[in-house]
């Protein structure tokens, strides 16, 4: 593809990513009964369907609904930011275009529900002998999530290299 349009060929992840995460929560949610619990790996790992009306770790959950077009309005205006970035990328920056592409497919998984549904579907439940627990989360959170760690790994390894440029 040109540099014209930078890194926009990885936008297939992004739809891949809200594919799985949509069809994994339509899944759910037609197989499950709110909060029933299925152990997949006993005193660890389980599947649940639980809803969050706020953001991360139901942060703002418990207040009136406005939280969903403030959390929609922030989606929405971190996207584009991601497709601008994308497109601006240059050839030699695929692991970064990896990032952006899957922080983006997983805000706009969950944007689809908040939207829609008014709630994100979460479903994917760790713990710890029933002592512990993970808030509730899904595919779109756990693609957030990886796209955001290699965005912090790839901070440091540009970071090295403009120091080793230095030197």
């Amino acid at each position: 593809m040109s540099a014209r349009f930078g890194k926009l060929a990885w936008l297939w992840l992004s739809v891949l990513v809200i594919v799985l995460d949509q069809a994994s929560k339509h899944y759910v949610e037609a197989n499950f009964h709110l909060y029933q619990k299925v152990e997949v790996i006993p005193d660890y790992f389980a599947w649940t369907l639980a809803y969050n009306t706020g953001a991360a770790f139901s942060f703002l959950a418990d207040h009136s609904g406005w939280q969903r077009w403030l959390f929609a309005v922030i989606a929405i205006g971190v996207s584009a930011v991601l497709v601008v970035w994308l497109k601006r990328l240059k050839p030699g920056e695929s692991w970064l275009a990896v990032a952006l592409a899957l922080v983006l497919g997983g805000a706009l998984g969950n944007l689809y529900d908040r939207v829609v549904l008014g709630h994100v579907v979460d479903f994917i439940l760790v713990h710890w002998q029933n002592r512990w627990y993970f808030p509730a989360f899904n595919i779109a959170d756990s693609a957030i999530t990886v796209g955001a760690v290699m965005l912090a790994l790839d901070m440091f390894r540009s970071s090295k290299t403009r120091e080793m440029a230095n030197d």
